[in-house]
């Protein structure tokens, strides 16, 4: 295909694996931090063509994956209510709350409805004035500004039936997170490429030079994250702590200041709870105060929330790479993308989905 071979040519592929053997002195362990790389090295096998010992540690970036279970029960809870209808991303219907899921929610009558962007969803509350149209807002600062946008334009077309549960969660205070464990092994980090189309990287210059850290903005093509290794690599072995930037045909360091703009606008930041790892402060967006009568979970009073995960699922130890599925009891057995009990192995950017896809197996795992 036009304007990606030439990001998974294998000439330049083996070129850059001989070149990161000839590189690595050491074990280095480097974390990807999106999902959507993850799923690109794992697919490709790149993970498993790495320099001896080197290995690459699979990070929180799926942001099905850490959307708590007590926003997906109030999401159910709201969807359930006559009148409503609840739309999101096709990736959230599948994924486990405590008692069912959306698609199960839907089967049994709730008007749960696939979107292909926020503003699908302004749209049937426009064509619907009679029903209450809510959206299910997830995602990392990837989709944030589409999602202020149909804020920002259901306020101008005075739309009252309109809402969102929002659950946005940001990157860098997840990688400080984990960089603050003391039992943390990261020594780099492959940041996500689209984020930075976004924010830019200058966020991501503190953390590299408190926690003597590199940092490289990756795409998610093979050679792409071939040659963000490779310059993460570098930077171990010489000893320096830099942001660098791998992506330069989509991201510069100031990101996307229109954008941005509109996140800042609609948007605070917040203290936020992630699946399987826990509350993180100021790791997450709410609606600012001039859009609160847009926010579903003041909108709807769903009573008291018991969130129960299932006790067999180690989705938080998958989510902050101290272990890979392969890990999991249930990995492949009771646990498969048809009948998942976690996020991570029904999102098309969870890791477990990726290791499944992949056909791996504990007797092949990457540890």
């Amino acid at each position: 295909m036009k304007y990606l071979d030439e990001y998974r040519d294998p000439v330049l592929a083996r070129r850059l694996l001989d070149e990161l053997r000839r590189t690595a002195t050491r074990p280095w362990r480097i974390m990807e931090v999106c999902g959507g790389q993850t799923h690109t090295l794992v697919r490709q096998g790149i993970d498993e063509l790495l320099p001896a010992r080197m290995r690459m540690i699979h990070g929180p970036g799926c942001p099905v994956c850490v959307t708590p279970l007590e926003t997906l029960d109030r999401a159910m809870a709201i969807a359930a209510r006559p009148g409503v209808i609840l739309t999101s991303f096709g990736d959230m219907l599948r994924v486990p709350g405590t008692d069912t899921d959306l698609l199960s929610l839907r089967a049994r009558g709730a008007d749960v409805r696939v979107v292909y962007a926020p503003m699908d969803a302004v749209r049937l509350a426009a064509a619907h004035p009679d029903r209450e149209v809510v959206f299910l807002a997830v995602g990392f600062e990837t989709t944030a500004p589409a999602n202020a946008m149909a804020v920002l334009h259901a306020a101008r077309l005075g739309l009252a039936n309109f809402s969102m549960l929002v659950s946005h969660v940001l990157v860098p205070p997840a990688m400080t997170a984990l960089l603050d464990d003391p039992d943390c092994e990261v020594q780099a980090f492959l940041a996500a490429g689209h984020v930075c189309a976004v924010m830019g990287w200058t966020e991501y210059e503190p953390i590299a030079a408190r926690y003597e850290v590199p940092v490289v903005v990756t795409g998610f093509e093979p050679l792409d994250l071939l040659e963000g290794i490779l310059m993460a690599v570098r930077q171990l072995e010489e000893g320096r702590a830099e942001v660098e930037n791998q992506y330069v045909r989509a991201v510069r360091r100031s990101g996307n200041t229109a954008a941005q703009d509109a996140v800042r606008r609609v948007f605070r930041v917040t203290d936020r709870a992630w699946r399987g790892i826990g509350a993180l402060p100021d790791s997450g967006l709410e609606l600012a105060e001039e859009y609160e009568r847009f926010d579903a979970a003041r909108r709807f009073d769903v009573g008291g929330l018991c969130p129960v995960e299932d006790p067999e699922c180690i989705a938080g130890a998958i989510l902050t790479g101290a272990k890979l599925p392969t890990d999991c009891a249930a990995y492949g057995t009771r646990c498969t993308p048809r009948h998942p009990l976690g996020a991570p192995m029904v999102s098309s950017e969870g890791t477990c989905a990726a290791f499944h896809a992949a056909g791996r197996t504990p007797t092949r795992s990457t540890a």
